[in-house]
This record gives C-alpha cells, sequence and structure tokens, in this order.
C-alpha cells in the first residue's frame, strides 16, 4: 500500500499525504509546499509516508 501511496505522491503529493494523514496540518503544509514548488511538495509527501 505505501507504494500506490508514494507513486501518489510523486504525481500529486496533497493525494499521497491525504490518504496517509487526512485533512490534518501535513495535508495543508503539503498544499503550501506543492504552491511554492513541485519538488519540495513531493519531498514532504515521501517524507511523511516513509515515516511510518
Amino acid at each position: 500500500m505505501d507504494l500506490i501511496r508514494i507513486i501518489c505522491a510523486i504525481i500529486l503529493p496533497p493525494l499521497g499525504v491525504f490518504l496517509q494523514e487526512g485533512l490534518g496540518k501535513h495535508f495543508w503544509i503539503n498544499i503550501l509546499l506543492t504552491l511554492l514548488g513541485y519538488i519540495p511538495g513531493i519531498v514532504h509527501a515521501v517524507w511523511i509516508i516513509a515515516r511510518r
């Protein structure tokens, strides 16, 4: 299941975080990071998914 989340995180970073955490603070942080730059959003999303 983590592989699917990581693929979603690469395509659309907030989706990967949403699947892992829901609508919490990490989701909104990822939205902000993705708007500021696509790569920071991907890094944050993969980090959120991989830490568990």
